[in-house]
C-alpha cells in the first residue's frame, strides 16, 4: 500500500496542481504572464495638420485644377481614350468567344492531345514522378515564369504605396512595433521555438520533394512564409531583422528570378533548335532528378516565401 502523505505536502504536488488546473479551480499561468493594457493611439494633430497643407500646397502647385490648361487638356483625352480602350477590350474578347469551337465537338481542346502527352510521355520527356509538377515547370514553364515575375512585381507595388519613407515617421513606427501586441508573451514565445523550425523544414521538403509527389515551390513557399511570419508575430522585428532584411529579401528574390530565367532560357533554346540538353534527367524517383525542376522549385519557393512575408510586414507597418 502507498503512504499517505500529509494534506500540505500533497498540496505541493503536481498532480494535485495538475488535479486544480483541469476542475478549472485554478489557474496555474494567473499572475505569471505579463500583461500590458493597451493604449489608444491617437496621431499627433500638428502631424495630420503638415500633411494637410503639404497636400494643398501640392495640388496648388502642380494641379491648378482652375487655370491649368495643360491639366483641362489632360483629362479629356484621357476620357476619350480610356473609352477607346475599353471598347477595343470588348470587341477583342467577343471575337475570341466567337471563335470558340462549340461545346461538345470533337477537336475541343480537353479532346486533343495535349493532356494524353503529358500523361502518357510525362515522365520519360521530363523525369518527374509528379505530373504537375513536370507540366508546371517543364511542359508550361514559361507560364509560371510569368506567375513568379508577377508575384515581384506585387511586391515592388505594395513597397511603393505602403512604404514609410520619412526618417521620423519610420522611427515613430518602429519605436510603436509591438504597442497592439502583448508584450513577450511567454506561451506564444515558447510555441514559437517549438513549431517554426518544423514549419521550416516541412516546407524546405515539399519544395525539395515537389518533383516526387504533392508539393513544389508554390506551396512550400507558403509554408516557409507562414513560419517567417510566424516567427515575426512572436518575437518582433529586432530579432527577425538579424537573419531576413528587405536587403536580404531583394537578394534572394533577384538571385532567384535571374537564375529561373538562365535556365528556363536555356531550356527553350535547346528545345526549340532540337539540341540535346547537357543537363541529365537523372532516375526518375530520385531525389536528383527531373533536370532542371528541382533548381526551379527551389527558385519559386524562395520568391514566394519572401513576397507573404514582405506583404505581412508592409501591411504591419510600413516597412521593414
Amino acid at each position: 500500500m502507498s503512504k499517505k502523505v500529509p494534506e500540505e505536502q500533497y498540496q505541493k504536488t503536481f498532480s494535485y496542481k495538475f488535479k486544480q488546473w483541469l476542475d478549472g479551480t485554478k489557474d496555474p499561468f494567473l499572475d505569471t504572464v505579463e500583461m500590458k493594457r493597451q493604449e489608444t493611439f491617437l496621431e499627433n494633430k500638428e502631424v495630420l495638420q503638415q500633411r494637410e497643407e503639404e497636400k494643398e500646397r501640392l495640388l496648388q502647385k502642380a494641379c491648378d485644377l482652375e487655370r491649368n490648361a495643360e491639366f483641362r487638356i489632360f483629362r479629356k483625352i484621357y476620357r476619350v481614350f480610356s473609352v477607346l480602350f475599353c471598347v477595343s477590350l470588348v470587341i477583342m474578347l467577343l471575337t475570341a468567344v466567337s471563335n470558340l469551337p462549340t461545346f461538345g465537338k470533337a477537336d475541343n481542346p480537353v479532346n486533343n492531345e495535349v493532356s494524353a502527352r503529358y500523361i502518357e510521355k510525362g515522365l520519360q520527356e521530363t523525369g518527374a514522378v509528379n505530373i504537375v509538377t513536370g507540366m508546371i515547370l517543364d511542359y508550361r514553364a514559361f507560364d509560371t515564369l510569368g506567375e513568379s515575375h508577377v508575384l515581384f512585381v506585387a511586391t515592388c507595388a505594395v513597397l511603393i504605396l505602403l512604404r514609410v519613407d520619412k526618417k521620423d515617421d519610420r522611427d515613430l513606427y518602429q519605436t510603436n512595433d509591438r504597442k497592439y501586441e502583448p508584450k513577450n508573451d511567454v506561451i506564444l514565445q515558447t510555441v514559437a521555438r517549438i513549431l517554426v523550425p518544423p514549419i521550416f523544414i516541412f516546407g524546405i521538403y515539399i519544395i525539395l520533394a515537389g518533383h516526387l509527389g504533392p508539393g513544389g515551390g508554390f506551396s512550400g513557399g507558403a509554408v516557409i512564409g507562414a513560419g517567417l511570419i510566424l516567427y515575426l508575430n512572436a518575437f518582433g522585428f529586432a530579432k527577425t531583422e538579424k537573419f531576413f532584411t528587405a536587403k536580404t529579401y531583394r537578394i534572394m528574390s533577384f538571385g532567384a528570378l535571374a537564375c529561373y530565367s538562365l535556365a528556363k532560357s536555356y531550356s527553350f533554346y535547346t528545345g526549340a533548335n532540337d539540341i540535346e540538353s547537357i543537363i541529365p534527367l537523372g532516375t526518375p524517383g530520385a531525389i536528383l532528378s527531373s533536370g532542371l525542376i528541382l533548381l526551379l522549385n527551389i527558385c519559386v519557393g524562395i520568391v514566394v516565401a519572401g513576397t507573404m512575408y514582405t506583404f505581412y510586414c508592409m501591411f504591419r507597418k510600413g516597412g521593414y
